[in-house]
């Protein structure tokens, strides 16, 4: 192939199956008319099934697979039937992306009169395009492919990894926790399980969090930070050392990694088991909420909205994002299950791109009382979303965090009641990207703000290092503070 795929396609897809319809059917000598006729279905949809456009139900493959004297396995091979069908194929996916989309170029139909050449040549510079988009930022670049990459993964797994769950039910049940918060003292006693001495010092490198000796048994802490700050921490720690974790060779293992200890801290702090059943019983009473499990295992609210996503697919069956966003409205982290469509730059990568002024991610901002529980439906271009969403601080300054759901599933949530609704038809310009015309007309050309940049912006991260940690100092730092013993 010529271009780049977009979405590398493991299975069948609805354009691969509708291009087997058409090859079947014109072996078969039947014309569209014939074919609908034959499954009770006018002419029309079926050109709508032959060109890709809508998804096939299992009794609708069925009825074609018998009308066409096929089977099933026929129909639902993902292999293009020819070469041409594979241009038109990729042509409609790369059409599909938001690479094309950001071109605003009219669609092109892959009519009998478009040469293979032509679909080649735009394939080409297709490719193109996207080689020039990843090459004019490499090292952002590198970290946006890796969160884009990290995102489908957890759309497919829901966000659930059973492996992790298990893993902190072994480490619980070894310091004889039987469910509920976990205290700091619980998990000092779970790192001395581990063999580990905590030590908390003042000097610690500015680069790091924390630094584990693996060599002396010891995990070094910040003395300054808040309890539940401090617990998080030393989790994380523990959960690097319980996996295993090495130096990350790229970004995308430093992601991978980060992921991981994370979430196997969220399953200590929030154990399956107490926290499934307590969700379990509040969806039964229709009275979810993301500040009760906040409140139930004294975490902060970001680290109960996380730990949400991982249970709610899994046990309550309730598809659900997330989302975490500057106050400028910046996005920096995201997950979705629940087909809402996040704002993508022309590569599909949502890290780094500004969330719509309509949605309660950016609303609650705009509240006198931002730092309480704030609760939206918003009609979005895809559909109605309800969502809540909290103000947070840390030491960046202040970021909202976000849960929702379809508005099918915001009857099982608190705040379900509330007359707060927006309308969104971002990425269109005229929602909120683009200024009013009456304030354009008057201030274009006569404002001159000066922006507030971030200096860590204008640097990459140290070539030698897909963290940024200054290994120099870490060294010094584990020598300064080794035990005094002969070796």
């Amino acid at each position: 192939m010529h271009g780049t795929r977009l979405e590398d396609e493991a299975g069948p897809t609805p354009l691969t199956i509708g291009r087997q319809v058409r090859r079947l059917r014109l072996a078969r000598g039947l014309t569209v008319q014939q074919l609908g006729e034959a499954i009770g279905r006018a002419a029309s949809q079926i050109s709508v099934i032959e060109n890709g456009r809508r998804e096939l139900r299992v009794g609708e493959l069925k009825r074609l697979a018998e009308a066409l004297d096929a089977t099933l396995d026929d129909l639902l091979d993902p292999r293009p039937p020819s070469r041409r069908d594979a241009l038109e194929i990729e042509l409609a996916q790369i059409q599909d992306g938001p690479l094309y989309a950001s071109l605003e170029l009219p669609a092109l139909a892959a009519r009998k009169s478009l040469p293979d050449a032509a679909i080649e040549t735009i394939l080409a510079l297709h490719a193109e395009l996207v080689r020039l988009h990843e090459r004019r930022a490499a090292t952002p670049e590198e970290a946006r492919r890796a969160n884009t990459e990290l995102r489908a993964d957890q759309r497919e797994r829901h966000n659930y990894y059973p492996d992790l769950e298990a893993r902190a039910r072994e480490l619980l049940e070894a310091i004889d926790h039987r469910g509920g918060p976990l205290s700091h003292s619980a998990v000092s006693r779970l790192a001395g399980h581990l063999g580990f001495d905590l030590h908390y010092v003042h000097d610690l490198p500015v680069t790091t969090r924390s630094v584990t000796d693996a060599r002396h048994g010891r995990i070094y802490l910040p003395i300054r930070g808040s309890g539940g700050g401090r617990r998080l921490v030393l989790l994380q720690a523990i959960a690097g050392s319980v996996l295993g974790h090495e130096e990350p060779r790229d970004y995308g293992d430093l992601l991978r990694q980060r992921v991981e200890a994370n979430y196997l801290a969220g399953a200590l702090m929030m154990p399956e088991q107490s926290a499934a059943e307590m969700l379990g019983r509040a969806k039964a009473e229709r009275d979810l909420s993301v500040e009760d499990l906040r409140d139930a295992f004294a975490v902060s609210y970001e680290a109960a909205a996380h730990r949400f996503t991982n249970l709610a697919t899994e046990h309550l069956g309730l598809p659900v994002h997330f989302l975490k966003v500057s106050a400028s409205g910046v996005v920096t982290k995201v997950y979705e299950n629940d087909g809402v469509k996040f704002p993508q730059d022309p590569l599909g990568h949502v890290e780094g791109q500004r969330v719509c002024r309509q949605w309660s991610a950016r609303q609650v901002f705009e509240r006198s009382d931002r730092y309480g529980i704030y609760h939206q439906y918003t009609d979005k271009p895809n559909g109605t979303y309800w969502c809540t969403s909290a103000v947070q601080t840390d030491t960046t300054g202040d970021f909202s965090v976000s849960v929702g759901t379809q508005y099918a599933h915001s009857k099982w949530f608190r705040g379900r009641d509330t007359t707060t609704r927006r309308y969104s038809s971002c990425p269109e310009p005229a929602c909120c990207k683009a200024p009013r015309p009456e304030l354009a007309t008057r201030w274009d050309g006569l404002s001159l703000p000066s922006a507030r940049i971030n200096s860590s912006l204008l640097a990459a991260t140290p070539a030698e290092s897909a963290t940024g940690i200054d290994r120099v100092a870490v060294y010094e730092f584990l020598q300064e503070h080794a035990p005094a013993v002969i070796e």
